[in-house]
Formats: C-alpha cells, structure tokens, sequence
C-alpha cells in the first residue's frame, strides 16, 4: 500500500465518525450531502462522499478542491465548462469551472447521484465563488474556531 494510500485512510477514519455524530442529531434527512472530499474520484472508488451516502442511504457528492486521481481535458475559460475525469479507463467525475478563468472544482459522484445532477448541483451552490456556499461556510466556520472566535 503506498504511503499516501495509507494516510488517506487514516484521515478518511479521523473524519467518518464526527460526520456520523452530527448526522445522529439531524430531526431530518438531508436532500443531498456535499463533501468536501471525494466520491468515485477515490483510488479505491469509494472516498468519504460514497461512505456517507451508502451508510445514511442520502444522495451524496464529492466536490474537491484538489485533484486526487485521475486526469481530464482542458477546460474552457468559462463557469459550467466541464471534462469528464477520467482514472484508469473509467470515468470517475468531471473537472467543473465554476467561476470564469478561475481553477476548476473537481466533482464526483457518492451516492444516489449522476455526475450530471452533481454539477449542475455545484454550479447551484457556487453563486460567487469558486467552492459551493456550505462548503465556503463551514470553511470559515472552522477558521473562526481555529482562532478562538
């Protein structure tokens, strides 16, 4: 197993069972999950986005800020340019502009979800910005906690 294999796992069990606790206290189901993370985009093609979905049955996606795997085509300057992200043969996301000439988002599948309805979900929630607003929010949430605000 390669090295960042195994932190990737280390950090998928460090993140998993917060997420789990706060599902716990929901009065409702959600109608879709975003994660900061990954989906099918994954090298086992099962990142945190898949996790959550198929253990809470909830659609889920993935919308990273970094790539993790696979490569895709060059994207056009414009928000809701996209390419298909493609690991080993298999289509596994889609890079997605959601700003003009700013660096794509890069968007997979979880559960319960084409990759179709996934971007043009993240494209929804990325208004202004580069990242989705409950991405941006929680972001910023944690930076404030991190400071002792």
């Amino acid at each position: 197993m390669s090295s960042s294999l195994l932190l990737r796992l280390l950090a998928l069990a460090r993140e998993l069972p917060p997420v789990v606790a706060c599902f716990g206290k929901l009065r409702a189901p959600p109608d879709l999950v975003v994660c900061d993370a990954q989906g099918r985009a994954h090298p086992r093609r099962f990142g945190l986005a898949c996790h959550l979905g198929v253990l809470f049955d909830v659609p889920t996606i993935g919308c990273a800020k970094t790539l993790l795997v696979g490569q895709h085509a060059a994207l056009g300057p414009s928000r809701g340019d996209r390419a298909p992200l493609v690991h080993e043969g298999d289509v596994v996301g889609a890079a997605l502009r959601t700003r003009d000439r700013v660096k794509p988002v890069y968007v997979s599948i979880g559960h319960r979800v084409s990759i179709d309805t996934a971007a043009r979900a993240v494209l929804g929630l990325a208004p202004r910005y580069r990242l989705p607003e409950t991405t941006r929010a929680a972001d910023q949430r944690v930076n404030a906690l991190r400071r002792g605000n």
